[in-house]
């Protein structure tokens, strides 16, 4: 079997390979760490030849000039690829989303300029998932997708908090977030997650059956997370390791009268939802775990606490307000910055030599990856019941699960680890052990690859860069096109019954349109059909013919039509025509239309409307159904084409490959089955003879609902857009 080329996508990460600013902020947690471990523990894999994380380009004075470097070796076989899009400075990942295009255009450019095609895309987070879904259309390579937190959870937490959706969204983007989760859920082969827990969270989805799941237990680096017996072999890592652990203990003992007691170990970013405060209320009201055991909380990396974001500011000064009010000056720690990638290990390690506990009281916890990494060092751990830990103790039997919101319950498995010594060395043993077992790297990326080499094996011609960019000779498509129209035929176009109105005039424009604008008709028609409009309307030949509902693109010299092989590529990619033809008879109520309705990727039937049973269609496909789409469409036709197939995909592969902006594009429509045109940067035009799907549907900046019908509505449009006076 060929090795791999993997691309990994981490768009808003701070990642460089000399170390990770983990806890900078909210966009810098678990997700980097995860996303630079799985890179470098799949580059030694070996059925991989090469792994290209790719991320933006930061050239900011506040941060490291090695965030500005465009490729970073990390090792023969790993690199980090940095491309430029909205400026050089730092921004969050919600301020990131407008443009993901340009990220888009970005990679396709660098990946044909360095000749590094993928076999295989990996996004992490929404953002990065919108990106690999465009990235799978234009180049025809599969992708998997990780979530880490997904947009339909905070938004209705948000809510619930009581703040208003308009500033939520302002803030948050969530309408553009979760439809790019819906979009990754359709698109991709499989989303991996931590844990069978976790699949239940994407529940809300629309899009939830169309996904396909594989839980895989994220790993940690079992050679740096190693017991607090371990022996370094290495005398100088020895000695290295040796000096870290001085100014560790150093960090932790300037704030304690008695630095020798056991210690109460917590690690995570100051957020609301990590509940330290309750970990604090829980030890200031108890005299006798304070005389037991200091408190040493880790939260995140701190400067100058005023100058921090509002949601961390406000959880650290609550933090600080606690220590004091219940007086823990000499108990208790929160040391305002540690050395992520060298010293996390070592503050474990440091903890079970005290003989102290490990606790994380999230009140959620998708994984819990701090779970396993004090687990293997040897720290015994009181944890969250919530989420991924409640699969990780039965495992592992390294601890005790609580209710993160129960003090009384929270206290007493304290008290049972930090005063029964056989209890704590059970649980101390059987981390150090398991975690080893169950929930390295290794293990994930064994299981990781073997899904990826599943899933290749049914795909069909996916990552065989010589058919994404065949050599069309057109001479007319090389020009510099500013402006690109894509119309919908039947209803926009052309509308017989209101007696086409405006359609001279729109011919007209067309016909003496400059070399600069292009056009395109988008149908459901077969080609045969869209040649009969265009040739009983007189209309001038388009540039690009999208047809048969989006499964097929042909392209206009002037004489022929030549059809892009390219797209059939990639739509071929799990379809399997046969099958589903042969799966189809079972069916009483739908009979084949003729011949000529029909094409590789559009199996085309005439329905009993009476009979319809959506249900009946999905058992009789099976369980690959889900990468099918069935379009019923008048009453009385029902096609089934690839998921992948529809016109605004079409759009946007012919975009990337002839150098057209999406923000150059109006595309026009007037029915449900054209609202996949209006996506992402194109303008849209709804005409005024709509349907009543889109009856809901106002103007915006990127979507115009014109007054008049048809062709007058397009040409009212036009204007609006400014592309005509």
């Amino acid at each position: 079997m060929a090795k791999l080329r993997i691309s990994l996508i981490n768009i808003h990460g701070l990642l460089k390979g000399s170390g990770l600013e983990i806890g900078r902020d909210a966009d810098n947690g678990g997700q980097t760490k995860y996303v630079y471990e799985l890179a470098e523990f799949l580059s030694k894999h070996e059925n991989v030849a090469h792994v290209h994380l790719f991320t933006r380009l930061i050239d900011d004075p506040k941060l490291s000039s090695e965030y500005a470097v465009p490729i970073e070796i990390i090792n023969e076989k790993l690199d980090i690829r940095r491309i430029p899009f909205l400026g050089k400075k730092y921004k969050p990942k919600e301020q990131l989303w407008e443009g993901l295009d340009t990220f888009v255009n970005g990679i396709v450019q660098h990946i044909k300029t360095h000749d590094i095609f993928p076999n295989w895309i990996h996004s992490h987070y929404g953002d990065a998932g919108y990106v690999a879904s465009e990235l799978s259309t234009i180049l025809n390579i599969p992708f998997a997708h990780t979530g880490h937190s997904l947009g339909f959870h905070k938004k209705k937490k948000l809510i619930d908090s009581g703040i208003s959706e308009e500033e939520i969204e302002k803030k948050f983007k969530f309408k553009q977030r979760i439809a790019a989760e819906e979009k990754t859920l359709e698109l991709s082969e499989f989303i991996v997650t931590s844990t069978e827990q976790e699949i239940e969270t994407y529940k809300p989805y629309k899009n939830f059956e169309l996904g396909k799941y594989h839980a895989i237990s994220p790993g940690i680096d079992t050679s740096k997370f190693v017991p607090y017996y371990h022996i370094e072999q290495d005398s100088v890592k020895q000695m290295e390791e040796e000096q870290r652990k001085y100014w560790v203990t150093e960090t932790i003992s300037k704030f304690l009268i008695n630095p020798h007691k056991p210690f109460i170990l917590a690690l995570s970013r100051p957020d609301r939802h990590k509940n330290l405060h309750t970990l604090i209320e829980v030890y200031g009201k108890d005299k006798e775990l304070q005389s037991i055991a200091n408190l040493v909380i880790f939260a995140g990396i701190r400067k100058d606490i005023t100058q921090m974001p509002e949601s961390e500011k406000d959880v650290l000064t609550d933090l600080l307000l606690l220590m004091d009010k219940y007086d823990l000056y000499g108990k208790m720690a929160i040391p305002k910055k540690h050395d992520v990638v060298n010293e996390v290990s070592l503050i474990y390690r440091y903890a079970a030599e005290k003989r102290g506990v490990f606790v994380n009281l999230a009140l959620h916890e998708n994984f819990g990856l701090t779970v396993i990494e004090s687990a293997s060092s040897g720290l015994p751990v009181v944890v969250t019941k919530n989420g991924g830990p409640s699969e990780i103790i039965p495992t592992c039997q390294n601890g005790e699960l609580v209710n993160p919101l129960d003090e009384n319950e929270i206290k007493k498995a304290l008290r049972n680890i930090l005063t029964n010594e056989s209890q704590w060395k059970y649980y101390s043993n059987n981390g150090a052990i398991n975690i080893q077992k169950h929930y390295s790297w290794l293990s994930h990326v064994n299981q990781y690859i073997d899904y990826v080499n599943e899933n290749l094996s049914l795909s069909s011609g996916s990552g065989n860069k010589k058919q994404h960019y065949p050599n069309i000779n057109i001479d007319r498509l090389k020009r510099n096109v500013e402006n690109l129209l894509v119309t919908d035929i039947d209803g926009t176009l052309i509308e017989p019954k209101l007696n086409n109105p405006g359609l001279k005039e729109l011919k007209e424009y067309l016909i003496n349109r400059t070399d600069k604008m292009a056009f395109a008709l988008a149908s459901g028609r077969n080609l045969t059909l869209v040649k009969k409009v265009i040739e009983e309307e007189k209309l001038p030949l388009p540039d690009f013919i999208i047809c048969s509902v989006g499964t097929e693109i042909y392209y206009t010299n002037g004489k022929d039509y030549i059809l892009d092989k390219g797209w059939a590529t990639f739509l071929a990619g799990r379809w399997k025509r046969e099958d589903i033809a042969n799966r189809l008879k079972e069916i009483p109520w739908i009979r084949l239309q003729e011949e000529q309705a029909q094409n590789p990727y559009k199996i085309s039937y005439y329905y009993d409307k009476e009979k319809y049973d959506h249900e009946q269609l999905i058992s009789v496909l099976g369980p690959g159904w889900y990468k099918v789409n069935i379009i019923v469409s008048h009453g009385e036709f029902l096609d089934f084409i690839p998921k992948r197939a529809s016109k605004g995909n079409a759009i946007k592969f012919l975009c990337r490959k002839w150098a057209i902006p999406l923000s150059s594009v109006i595309a026009a429509g007037d029915s449900g089955n054209d609202i996949d045109m209006f996506r992402g940067s194109i303008k849209g035009i709804i005409v005024g003879n709509r349907s009543s799907e889109l009856d809901n549907y106002v103007t915006t900046k990127n979507i115009y609902v014109a007054k008049k019908s048809a062709s007058s509505g397009i040409l009212e449009g036009l204007k609006h857009y400014k592309i005509i006076k």
